[in-house]
């Protein structure tokens, strides 16, 4: 997610190389913008904070671009038809490129949303062709600009697509009202977490499989490192069965959300949910939910944390159901020091917590599918011997007035500043409802902001 301090050695000197860079009319007409809300500028710098309160002292919003205009831009001829939707998503995480106020994002799948047919939720894709993608973008005043984008691409060049992989495990694909299906694809990538190494390349965390990706600074897949037994056949890039077979367990559309890069060059991986441990129903009730710390140079997951989230009345007093509960972002803060992001649709709060080698359950019997009860179902992990992190509330974001809902990208960008991005599911809603009689979007009317948000004296 973010180093503690942008300009650190993973995002500083490396230079720039794109398979296609975004044409120069498709990047002018991101320069409309809305307004901001909240302080003035953008700058990240505090207005009036006052001690041991934390205020937004900036934002800016992304302006409107056909989607089918940024997608084919990248990859010609990949969106036939984006019915009516614009450039959005790209909040599912945010991570300093080293230069003030620009920052590398990542699309999520594309535009989704469910309807229900015949009493049945199924999952639609109303812009099958889009192609998940690595999105730079500059923060200017109350402006969001686009100032390049990396198509995600397979070993020979394609895009890898956002739709689910396998049948049976994923569900499937529909057009946008749910009365066609779509053909699965093994390459497609539901990216959410997004870091850049030293040499360039990126890091990516996807919720298929759920997987790790590693992507070369032109786009192109590397590695996607999946748990034991996944059998994900047909790819074209090298899939490698690196992550522990427990993670098979992943509720659905709840893998991976949340990565962060330490100093030492691992990798730590948030699950979004608690797995369905032994069932879907124990994973809806449980908080429990797991870290994983992965060495690039190893190529293996290294250990294994036990995360609690703290009571859903807590994290947003406005729901009542646990299953609403999820991680979506993990920012780096040196050392062994997280920054964990817990969250609902509508509230999010942001807690420290650091690794502590005690803590690992990696091969304990935690990691047994038919451990009984299991970790999720544990109500007093400690009782059963359970180490789970310790946690230190930083900031409830609840609190902060001019903060957007469903935020998913979290970086430090200074001495105690926060960017945040919110995800705006690109101005889709669930239903029939989502698309008029013509098939055209009926935008929610919700934008991608990056919001600065100062925060008290000594609160990181």
């Amino acid at each position: 997610m973010s180093p503690l301090v942008p300009g650190s050695r993973s995002a500083r000197g490396v230079r720039r190389t794109v398979a296609a860079g975004v044409p120069l009319a498709v990047l002018a007409a991101l320069a409309v913008a809305g307004t901001a809300t909240g302080a003035p500028g953008g700058t990240g710098k505090a207005s009036g904070t006052s001690s041991g309160t934390a205020k937004v002292t900036g934002g800016a919003t992304l302006g409107d671009l056909p989607l089918g205009d940024f997608s084919n831009g990248l990859l010609p001829g990949t969106v036939a038809d984006d019915r009516g939707v614009d450039l959005g998503g790209i909040g599912s995480d945010i991570y300093p490129s080293g230069r003030k106020g620009e920052y590398w994002t990542v699309t999520d799948r594309g535009p989704n949303g469910q309807i229900k047919v015949d009493g049945t939720k199924r999952r639609t894709f109303p812009v099958p062709g889009f192609d998940p993608a690595i999105v730079k973008i500059r923060v200017t005043g109350d402006r969001v600009k686009v100032v390049d984008a990396i198509p995600i691409t397979t070993r020979s060049g394609k895009a890898v697509t956002g739709l689910s992989n396998q049948e049976s495990r994923d569900e499937k694909p529909y057009t946008y009202d749910a009365r066609t299906p779509l053909s699965y694809n093994a390459n497609g990538l539901d990216t959410e977490g997004i870091v850049r190494a030293a040499d360039g390349s990126f890091w990516l965390v996807d919720e298929y499989g759920p997987s790790l990706v590693h992507v070369s600074a032109r786009g192109k897949v590397l590695t996607r490192y999946v748990p034991e037994g996944l059998n994900l056949k047909g790819a074209d890039y090298p899939v490698v069965e690196a992550l522990p077979s427990v993670l098979l367990n992943r509720k659905t559309n709840r893998g991976f959300e949340g990565l962060a890069l330490l100093p030492n060059g691992d990798l730590v991986m948030a699950l979004q949910s608690p797995l369905s441990l032994p069932d879907a129903d124990a994973g809806d009730a449980s908080r429990n939910t797991r870290l994983f710390r992965f060495s690039p140079k190893k190529k293996a997951v290294t250990a294994e944390y036990a995360y609690r989230f703290d009571a859903v009345g807590d994290v947003d007093p406005g729901e009542d159901d646990t299953s609403e509960l999820k991680i979506s972002s993990i920012v780096a803060l040196g050392g062994d020091r997280l920054l964990v992001e817990e969250r609902t649709d509508k509230a999010a709060r942001l807690q420290e917590v650091r690794l502590t080698r005690g803590a690992d359950i990696l091969g304990d019997r935690w990691d047994d599918a038919t451990t009984s009860p299991s970790l999720e179902q544990l109500d007093d992990p400690a009782a059963t011997k359970v180490l789970v992190l310790k946690k230190r509330l930083v900031v409830d974001l609840n609190t902060v007035d001019g903060v957007q809902d469903k935020i998913e990208g979290v970086a430090v960008v200074g001495h105690g500043t926060l960017a945040l991005i919110n995800d705006n599911d690109f101005g889709m809603t669930d239903g029939a409802g989502a698309f008029d009689a013509n098939g055209r979007l009926v935008d929610s009317g919700i934008e991608t902001r990056v919001t600065y948000v100062k925060l008290p004296k000594g609160a990181l």
